[in-house]
């Protein structure tokens, strides 16, 4: 496998299920990670790097998404696909509400799960910093605290703000319709609308008007979309 190739954390006690999806991933060059309990799997994503992570729910020694819930909790914004046989919509809502990106319901096709995971990790890949260090920026990204700090504070993001501001540094001086900032943070299958990007751009607005005052960083341009200027005061 290419050192440079996505990696993936399977967490999954079902050894049959497990070897389909290791295989359907990496005949298409994704690395895999394959952990049969929650702890093993821990001990995994504390001592590597990961583009995506995906969890079963019903595990020995616990349940997946109490862990994903943990991981928001701590900061970690990278993408979540719960595999589960729970398919109820109930189900379903609370996986995305608990921090899943993704849900997709068990049995399931290994070309659908190919398709999912590669969605997840194009965003995941459009989230890699394009200017970790800006000496002379007030804005800047710290990819590896996963955090957004204006004049070296930090600002209190949650997930969703934090990833629309990465998304918007990443394509710095671009408009980008709330289309493509939907399909980007939630994901094809969300169910989500405009009225939500519109929502997140002004509570993110508002944060970083806190620290910059004078300064609108983030424009709105009518019927098109949303950019964002780093040619701040330094």
């Amino acid at each position: 496998m290419p050192t440079n190739a996505p990696h993936v954390l399977l967490l999954e006690d079902d050894p049959a299920i497990a070897r389909t999806i290791c295989y359907a991933l990496e005949r298409e060059g994704i690395s895999v990670t394959h952990s049969l309990l929650i702890a093993d799997a821990r001990q995994q994503w504390d001592s590597r790097s990961f583009d995506v992570l995906l969890m079963d729910v019903g595990l020995p020694d616990g349940n997946g998404l109490d862990w994903c819930r943990e991981l928001r909790s701590a900061g970690s914004v990278a993408p979540v696909l719960v595999l589960s046989a729970r398919g109820e919509e109930m189900d379903k809502v609370l996986g995305l509400e608990l921090g899943a990106d993704d849900y997709l319901t068990k049995p399931f096709s290994p070309r659908e799960l190919l398709a999912r995971t590669r969605a997840l990790l194009r965003r995941s890949r459009q989230f890699q910093p394009v200017a970790q260090t800006q000496p002379a920026a007030a804005l800047q990204i710290d990819e590896q605290g996963q955090r957004a700090l204006i004049h070296a504070r930090a600002l209190d993001l949650t997930r969703r703000e934090y990833q629309l501001l990465q998304c918007l540094m990443h394509s710095a001086g671009r408009i980008l319709s709330r289309e493509h900032l939907l399909e980007q943070i939630w994901g094809l299958d969300s169910e989500s609308t405009d009225r939500t990007v519109d929502t997140h751009i002004k509570t993110l607005r508002a944060k970083l008007r806190e620290h910059l005052p004078d300064r609108e960083i983030i424009t709105t341009h009518r019927g098109l979309g949303y950019s964002l200027s780093l040619s701040l005061p330094g």
